[in-house]
């Protein structure tokens, strides 16, 4: 397991805090002596310090797949699976499958397929509840499209929510990347949208415990 450097700065400054609330709780001890608030205290902090270290974490996983397979991108819950209109790029019918990340699951992003990048769009936009219907579409988000060498294209969405409010990617257009490559990451709490084409061979199903870079969502197709 590694630490995301999107967390340095975040763990220094809770690390400075949370030293400066311990030397207060230690002279709050030596004055009270109220010994079961001392260890309440202590272990609140140490509670704190594990979320923010957790938070920030990227276990180290091999991604193994097969050629045609779209693995998850995030992990979390699947919260919808269901035939939309995709309006930002395809403009055509396409299977949407979205995947609930909470504050406590790994909040890296990879790629769920190989292939060339077609299309990398940043949107600004509200703050509502990831699991809210129209966060797919108001909230703040960035779009990407990857076009596999079969010729089929896979859409995926960041999606900020109500906590997150930082959205990063390091990817370009017409750059080529491989499956299960990171390709961004969300800070607390937030959600990620995939769009599938309609005769690709779904592998998971709403309320499915998912996990990045393991667990494969959907076969793609030959095109006929």
């Amino acid at each position: 397991m590694k630490l995301h450097r999107e967390g340095y700065l975040i763990m220094a400054i809770a690390a400075l805090i949370l030293g400066i609330i311990h030397v207060g709780n230690y002279f709050l001890y030596q004055y009270t002596t109220w010994l079961w608030l001392y260890v309440l205290l202590i272990v609140g902090e140490l509670t704190m310090m594990y979320l923010v270290v957790q938070f920030f974490r990227v276990p180290n996983i091999k991604c193994v797949y097969g050629l045609m397979d779209v693995m998850c991108p995030a992990d979390g819950k699947v919260v919808v699976i269901e035939e939309v209109e995709e309006t930002e790029f395809f403009n055509e019918k396409r299977i949407q499958i979205s995947i609930f990340m909470s504050p406590l699951n790994v909040h890296a992003n990879f790629n769920p397929i190989s292939g060339i990048i077609k299309y990398v769009k940043y949107h600004k936009g509200l703050f509502l509840v990831a699991w809210h219907p129209k966060s797919s579409t108001d909230n703040e988000r960035s779009t990407f499209v990857i076009e596999h060498k079969s010729g089929q294209q896979v859409l995926f969405r960041q999606i900020a929510g109500a906590v997150a409010r930082r959205i990063c990617y390091y990817v370009n257009e017409n750059q080529a990347v491989k499956t299960g490559e990171e390709f961004g990451f969300i800070k607390f709490g937030s959600r990620i949208d995939v769009f599938l084409p309609l005769n690709c061979e779904l592998n998971v199903k709403i309320g499915e415990i998912v996990k990045g870079r393991m667990t494969k969502l959907a076969v793609l197709k030959n095109n006929d």
